[in-house]
């Protein structure tokens, strides 16, 4: 029996190494975290700043600024076009790019 013992304790003494060295090439997700890092520092871009959008927003439109909010991700521009027709100009927060008008 106790040689029987003996064998086993060897056994699991001989395979401690093996699974440590296993355990340490996959990493605690260590391979993940760089990909997260990359993803949060792309979403950390600089963004447009709001008096950038508007200056955007009214390049080459007739009338008059009336006020901009920042909604989230996009930034909304309210302009009053000559005669009275008002309307909200969507500008992208990332690119500064002119989304649509309403």
């Amino acid at each position: 029996m106790i040689r029987f013992s003996a064998i086993g304790l060897a056994a699991l003494i001989a395979a401690a190494p093996l699974s440590q060295a296993v355990a340490q090439d996959r990493g605690p997700r260590a391979d993940r975290q760089p990909q997260q890092d990359e993803r949060l520092q792309r979403d950390e871009r600089p963004r447009v700043s709001i008096g950038d959008a508007v200056q955007r927003a009214s390049s080459g439109r007739p009338g008059r600024f009336l006020g901009a909010s920042d909604r989230g991700g996009t930034i909304v521009v309210r302009w009053e076009y000559p005669g009275g027709r008002i309307a909200d100009i969507m500008v992208d927060g990332r690119t500064g790019r002119v989304i649509g008008e309403r």
